[in-house]
């Protein structure tokens, strides 16, 4: 065989092995492919596993970041939370630490290139994110960034927000298998992301429906409305995330508002602050029917009193109850630089305000049957007083009186008349004790109370408990500028009794026809000779004003005896 011919068959040999070995490499590239694959599928399962666990939303959002970085090898990640008004209203970054993070002006808005992927929910993928005419550059702080990834994730229909990427690791571009890695993740992160925020809404409703009927059951059992009140502040404030929670109830007439329960750091400086009803939002809101909000740091100070100089930005105002039956307003604030209250946050405190203005209805329904059956007792025992009562002592006085005369022995006598004089002042005070109880509850603090109270405050002195006798219609024929003399004449007889008679025994007498006498005495050492009667001379001059009189005596048996009379016109009779 030539040289020739074996070259030639030696190059005929080589080139099936040539191919063979251009096949097997071909099939170990693309066994190479297949467990990139592989691995990459499987860490896609691993992913979607890790973000289905755990139904904290917070959590959640952190951890779909991480493991979409994690998939394609990105230094660094984003998650942007879309708001109702369609621009980020949260933005969760992943890759940065605490002393980065600082150092950033502010955080993206939702303009520029990440405005598109708001307005245009579709995956985008960039070589260098400066050569996009979107771009707008980052803010002061921000570190470069040149590779980027951006997919939306969607919660069913509608997108909840988008997923950031850049930087991938080594400086190579996301190409179209990063790109198909994030859809699916992102459509796993939609299911985990709907599945946790129906956890948390549930367990909102059970808080928001545990609360409803905390308030009910405390304002149907008697408590009081400020404790009440209290307690919805406290309630609801963290519900709603707010720094800040108070209720604003109206004046009398209508006209302003005032606060008068509150919760939260700075609660003391707005609890009593008041805001007139016309011309300012609480106003608004309580003369409306739907919550209201507000950014106070756009407000005038002058136009939102109530939360003025707390460092309060986005507010909601809500009344609690709608209409002419409204009972109030809550108003809550968060932060200058906290996001606004979403408008789920405000209808349900809409509707739980509308459960609370019934109870509140209910409660007062309640308390005024309560008092009206009070009041019915009362007339009740007042007309068997009078018609049974009195009259049968009347009947027994009159008994006693006709055998009078038959009893020849003095002392039986005196004694039998002294039980008739008794039983005429028995009559006399059950009188007076039928107008008590007529006229009892009817808003204003009668004078019979008054004097009552005067004279268990002077025990303490004293040392005993003096007696206390009330004679007439004390309540309804006394001016109130009288009785507020007859107030100060017990409280400086009684005190003079506890400073200088030394006595163990004391009676207060105060009895009401043509005008008013107030009698103190005491079985004490009886009126100085000499020392000083200041005292005696105010009430002296008390009397004067009213053109009556005062005295004060030695009572033979021993004490001392002053009396206070003033004359009282027809029309205070009448």
């Amino acid at each position: 065989m030539s040289d020739d011919d074996a070259r030639s068959s030696g190059t005929q040999m080589l080139i099936p092995q040539m191919q063979l070995d251009q096949l097997l490499a071909e099939l170990q590239n693309r066994l190479s492919a297949v467990m990139v694959t592989r691995d990459r599928v499987h860490s896609l399962l691993n992913a979607v596993v890790m973000i289905g666990t755990g139904l904290d939303l917070e959590t959640l959002l952190t951890r779909i970041v991480e493991a979409s970085m994690d998939l394609v090898d990105a230094r660094y990640g984003a998650l942007g939370v879309i708001g109702g008004d369609g621009e980020l209203e949260r933005f969760i970054p992943v890759g940065l630490d605490d002393e980065a993070i600082e150092g950033i002006d502010h955080w993206p808005q939702g303009r520029g290139l990440l405005g598109l992927l708001v307005k245009d929910p579709r995956p985008l993928r960039l070589r260098d994110i400066t050569d996009h005419p979107e771009s707008h550059g980052f803010p002061r702080g921000h570190p470069p960034m040149r590779g980027f990834l951006g997919v939306p994730v969607r919660v069913r229909d509608t997108v909840f927000g988008n997923l950031y990427l850049t930087e991938k690791a080594g400086g190579a571009e996301f190409d179209e298998d990063d790109e198909a890695i994030m859809v699916a993740l992102a459509t796993a992160a939609g299911v985990a992301i709907e599945n946790a925020r129906l956890y948390e809404e549930s367990r909102r409703r059970e808080h928001w429906l545990s609360t409803s009927d905390e308030i009910t059951t405390r304002l149907l059992t008697g408590d009081g409305l400020d404790t009440v009140l209290e307690l919805l502040a406290a309630r609801v404030r963290p519900l709603t995330d707010a720094d800040l929670a108070a209720v604003a109830v109206p004046e009398p007439g209508g006209e302003r508002l005032t606060v008068l329960a509150s919760d939260g750091p700075r609660a003391a400086e707005v609890r009593g602050r008041t805001a007139p009803v016309h011309g300012t939002p609480v106003g608004r809101a309580f003369r409306g029917d739907a919550p209201i909000v507000i950014d106070v740091s756009w407000e005038d100070g002058a136009s939102a009193p109530l939360l003025d100089g707390l460092g309060l930005g986005p507010a909601l105002l809500a009344p609690i109850g709608a209409g002419d039956s409204a009972r109030g307003v809550l108003v809550l604030g968060r932060g200058a630089s906290s996001a606004p209250f979403p408008p789920e946050t405000a209808q349900m405190l809409h509707t739980f305000l509308g459960h609370a203005a019934l109870a509140l209805e209910l409660a007062e329904a309640r308390s005024h049957a309560e008092r009206l059956s009070i009041l019915e007792d009362r007339d009740r025992i007042a007309r068997d007083l009078h018609d049974v009562i009195i009259q049968r002592m009347f009947a027994i006085a009159m008994s006693l009186m006709g055998c009078v005369d038959r009893i020849t022995d003095a002392a039986p006598a005196s004694r039998v008349r002294q039980a008739v004089d008794d039983l005429d002042d028995t009559i006399r005070q059950t009188r007076s004790t039928i107008f008590a109880l007529q006229h009892m509850g009817e808003g204003r603090r009668w004078l019979r109370t008054r004097i009552l109270e005067a004279v268990g405050a002077a025990s303490e002195p004293l040392g005993f408990s003096a007696g206390l006798r009330l004679d007439g219609p004390i309540d309804s024929a006394v001016p109130d500028d009288v009785g507020e003399d007859v107030l100060a004449v017990i409280g400086e007889a009684l005190s003079n009794v506890a400073r200088h008679a030394e006595a163990s025994r004391a009676e207060v007498l105060v009895h009401v026809d043509e005008g008013v006498a107030v009698a103190v005495q005491d079985d004490g050492v009886g009126l100085p000779e000499e020392g000083r009667r200041s005292g005696l001379r105010n009430l002296a001059d008390r009397a004067a004003r009213h053109g009556g009189t005062f005295t004060a005596e030695r009572r033979p048996e021993g004490g001392t005896r002053t009396v206070w009379r003033v004359p009282i016109d027809e029309d205070g009779l009448g």
